[in-house]
């Protein structure tokens, strides 16, 4: 699903909620991703099987993970389970003067 994957790009991981753990903390279950995880998240109407997507940095990039580092994330998820949202641009170097 996501080939051209670099560091600093902007992705979404969709997770699927599985409960309510606190009246703040939702646990999810995240593609890939073998290990209970929990995610901060007031929303009053959120059920159990709603999907949400989770936004993060890649920070690192193997031949077939992805780590994402964020707000609510610091996973290595597979390439598949990750989905683009914003590549990362690299500034451009201008020529000193002088």
């Amino acid at each position: 699903m996501a080939k051209d994957i670099n560091i600093g790009d902007e992705v979404a991981i969709t997770a699927t909620v599985r409960k309510r753990v606190t009246e703040d903390r939702v646990a999810v279950l995240i593609p890939s991703y073998h290990q209970p995880y929990s995610i901060v998240d007031t929303t009053p109407n959120i059920s159990s099987g709603q999907k949400i997507e989770l936004l993060g940095e890649v920070v690192r990039v193997d031949e077939d993970t992805v780590t994402v580092g964020g707000k609510d994330l610091g996973i290595t998820v597979k390439r598949s389970a990750v989905r683009l949202v914003t590549s990362h641009v690299a500034p451009k170097r201008t020529k000193a003067s002088g």
